[in-house]
């Protein structure tokens, strides 16, 4: 139990002495004044659960302190008991009454109901404490239950725009696949055997390949941030070759650049290899890659591989309109999606899913942005001797990490 403190106050030493004998318990803490000056500077350092003044002091007597604690915020509410050795035909109670007094004592004290009157005032200090404290524990409650249904609201709020984006992201690709089916079906009906000629039919494979892989994109995007709230996303580590994994994503990716009326560019500055997970480092890269071509507006992309004695360095440097200075902090948030050159947004998770890949491999992924400069994402990995707890294993699972999406 916390110690309660009870401020005594008389100019008379002996006096103090006594009234501290009488008061006196295990559970108090007993603080003395000899003057109104002292007692004001104890009550503004602590917080009584009662005060004992005398009435007659030199210089600011027991009347002038009430007065003085009750125009004060933090002592208005302290019990005050006047003690006074003049007679009662000075009526010296009826002032302090007046002055704001709970009770007055006359001298010769008794001393059981000086200790009564003490311990009921203890006492009620106490319960007040006690009251105070569940009313602090009941308004946090209260926070807290409310913090827990604003974040219910924003989940569900998320998991709408959520699934509107999914509809939408994958209607795109669907309509196509669906009237290209119609198509040729209609040219099956009149019999049109020209319209599947050779170079026709690999046409519409390739069209059809490329709508079927970017509903396949949508939902590995999907399954991969599942997979992280959950900590079952998976590290195989393996030995890499970043220059030959560079240079075929790049390969793979250069007709979508041309397409998109772009180019990429490739150096190789320092090559470097290590043991990482392939499937997983390509995966940052194209992400990386396929978001410099949607926002570099038309202009070349550079990709450029550095390494040192810690780390190899992945550049994607991009010369779009760079990022608006109130998004660059939230880039890598979910669903956090760029806007601009009429290019569809997707569902806003390549940056977050490769930064948690990032993260995973005990490396990191940045960004330097600045308005109309264009943007560069710095992907880093620790070379193979910082490396060896992925390497000791077949498997490290990432962490989970909130992602406000409901399951």
């Amino acid at each position: 139990m916390e110690s309660t403190n009870v401020l005594l106050v008389d100019d008379l030493p002996e006096n103090l002495r006594a009234l501290s004998a009488l008061v006196r318990a295990d559970d108090r803490v007993i603080h003395q004044a000899r003057n109104g000056d002292e007692a004001l500077a104890l009550l503004l350092e602590h917080e009584f659960a009662l005060a004992i003044i005398d009435v007659q002091m030199p210089g600011l007597d027991g009347f002038q302190l009430a007065e003085l604690m009750r125009g004060t915020g933090k002592t208005r509410h302290i019990p005050i008991v006047f003690v006074s050795a003049a007679g009662k035909e000075l009526n010296y109670a009826f002032k302090g009454y007046e002055a704001g007094a709970v009770d007055f004592l006359y001298k010769p004290l008794d001393p059981d109901a000086v200790k009564s009157k003490v311990n009921v005032f203890v006492d009620l200090f106490r319960q007040k404490q006690e009251v105070r404290q569940m009313v602090e524990q009941r308004d946090a409650t209260v926070r807290e239950l409310d913090a827990v249904r604003q974040e219910l609201e924003h989940a569900l709020k998320v998991r709408d725009q959520f699934m509107s984006m999914v509809a939408h992201e994958l209607r795109t690709p669907l309509n196509t696949l669906y009237l290209e089916a119609q198509m040729r079906k209609l040219q099956l009906e009149r019999g049109n055997m020209d319209h599947f000629a050779p170079a026709q039919l690999e046409r519409m494979v390739a069209r059809d390949m490329r709508q079927i892989h970017a509903m396949v994109r949508l939902i590995d995007d999907m399954l991969d941030v599942s997979r992280i709230r959950s900590g079952k996303l998976s590290i195989r580590p393996g030995r890499v070759d970043l220059e030959a994994l560079l240079q075929r994503v790049v390969g793979d990716l250069s007709h979508q650049a041309s397409d998109m009326h772009s180019e990429l560019r490739l150096a190789i500055v320092q090559p470097v290899a290590g043991c990482w997970d392939e499937f997983r480092i390509e995966q940052v890269i194209v992400n990386l890659i396929t978001n410099a071509l949607r926002y570099g507006g038309g202009k070349p992309v550079d990709v450029r591989l550095h390494a040192d004695s810690e780390s190899a360095r992945i550049e994607v440097i991009d010369q779009g309109d760079g990022i608006p200075d109130e998004v660059l902090p939230k880039i890598f948030d979910p669903f956090e999606r760029g806007k601009g050159n009429n290019v569809p947004a997707g569902l806003g998770l390549g940056l977050y899913i490769s930064r948690q890949l990032a993260e995973a491999h005990g490396g990191t992924l940045t960004v330097r942005s600045k308005p109309r400069e264009g943007s560069t994402f710095i992907f880093t990995l620790p070379r193979e001797q910082q490396m060896s707890t992925l390497g000791s294993g077949r498997n490290r699972d990432i962490l989970p990490e909130h992602v406000p999406v409901s399951s």
